[in-house]
């Protein structure tokens, strides 16, 4: 049986009292904040901050963690918090969150992946069927007294039709299950998915993206924002879809070229469902304004994906056990900003006895010759007499630095190995 200290610089490994402030700048589910309450933490909620105002709150209440859906989380907002540890995004998307930043003041940033993948899929089917039925188009003709039966009697129809999703993890997969429910060919494409992957979730495997969106007369999107997917959606993309195809868009507005795809609604008469947008208002905003939405042939929604009351839960539930446990424990569940890699070049394990001061001298030795350390692990053995830590530095232990450290008494033994 062993016991484990763990320390890494972006982990901001710390302990918090009862009383930990928490602030909610975005609208929560309610049973989320009656938990963090009967966590004892200190919780102020407010869903209308945003911009210079969230950045004054951040500096007035200095908050220890903020959570945040919707809302942007840019570098001004990130360096007003000097007690700020944790970021929580209350949903699976970071890309309104400034990682770098945060990163780059030690502050952890983690999601809630995959809590809303449903919602999502279901809102995803509920603009496919709008798109392939024009049902909003009836429901406005209906609510000015216009019967047109014969027009909107031209559905293509969904069954047997090949369905095309793009990116399929757990919100993709969602929307398969559906799509084959519906009876619908459904063919997939990822940047790393498998024959052996596609066959195990039950589609069709695609080698090329451009070949999916060849063969398919719906496309549905749920790849995450990054600049390798940045207008994924592009001219050649649109030129590649059937005439009078579907697309689907339910991640984000960044995936999609608006003026390419303006273009082939109006010229190739494909439509288009989409709940995001390139250049959404921010939490709170009453107007928006985009070309793509005054489009004929495009359905679109307020970035409700994730907004049902099942999904709201479950992402509060998750949200409250990142914080809780990185109060209790100091580890954040689900980062997003771990360092993958260190300048990290050497090991240096120590065996010690479990006293104090052994590990701070460990550290002066390698401080005055400015071995930075990269990353540790403590262990403690049963019994608590004596611990071996594992240094990971980045540079060359001298033979005399090494010496200085065994000759500490309460050290056991030393050695040093390249990573």
């Amino acid at each position: 049986m062993t016991a484990h200290t763990l320390a890494s610089p972006s982990t901001n490994v710390q302990s918090h009292p009862r009383g930990t402030s928490i602030l909610i700048a975005d609208a929560f589910d309610e049973s989320g904040i009656t938990m963090l309450k009967h966590a004892g933490c200190d919780v102020h909620v407010d869903p209308a901050l945003s911009g210079e105002a969230l950045a004054e709150a951040v500096r007035s209440r200095q908050p220890q963690a903020i959570v945040v859906r919707s809302t942007k989380v840019p570098e001004a907002v990130i360096a007003a918090g000097d007690r700020l540890g944790l970021i929580v995004r209350a949903g699976a998307g970071y890309d309104t969150i400034d990682v770098a930043a945060a990163s780059s003041r030690g502050i952890a940033v983690a999601n809630c992946p995959g809590m809303n993948s449903i919602a999502v899929a279901e809102l995803t089917w509920g603009l496919i069927l709008a798109c392939d039925r024009r049902i909003p188009d009836q429901c406005a003709d209906l609510r000015q007294g216009v019967w047109s039966k014969k027009e909107y009697g031209k559905a293509a129809g969904l069954h047997g039709r090949t369905l095309g999703i793009i990116g399929l993890g757990r919100i993709g997969r969602e929307v398969a299950i559906r799509g084959n429910a519906f009876g619908m060919k459904v063919i997939a494409w990822s940047r790393n998915l498998t024959e052996t992957e596609a066959e195990n979730n039950g589609v069709g495997y695609c080698e090329d993206l451009l070949n999916l969106v060849r063969m398919s007369d719906v496309v549905s999107i749920h790849v995450p924002a990054t600049p390798d997917t940045q207008h994924l959606v592009n001219a050649a993309f649109c030129d590649a879809m059937k005439p009078g195809a579907i697309l689907v868009n339910t991640t984000r507005g960044s995936i999609v070229d608006e003026a390419a795809l303006a273009a082939a609604v109006e010229q190739k008469g494909i439509r288009a469902g989409l709940d995001v947008y390139a250049n959404e208002p921010g939490s709170g905003a009453q107007t928006f304004d985009a070309t793509i939405t005054r489009c004929p042939g495009v359905y679109g929604t307020h970035h409700v994906g994730a907004s049902t009351s099942q999904a709201q839960e479950a992402i509060a539930s998750e949200a409250v056990r990142i914080v809780r446990h990185w109060i209790e424990s100091g580890e954040v569940l689900n980062c997003v900003n771990l360092a993958t890699s260190t300048a990290a070049s050497t090991i240096l394990t120590v065996r010690h006895l479990n006293r104090p001061g052994v590990l701070a001298h460990v550290f002066e030795v390698l401080g005055r010759s400015a071995q930075n350390v990269e990353e540790m692990e403590n262990v403690v053995y049963e019994g608590g007499e004596a611990a071996v830590a594992m240094i990971q530095v980045d540079g060359t232990i001298s033979p005399e630095d090494l010496d200085c450290i065994t000759r500490h008494e309460h050290v056991l033994g030393t050695s040093v190995a390249p990573l």
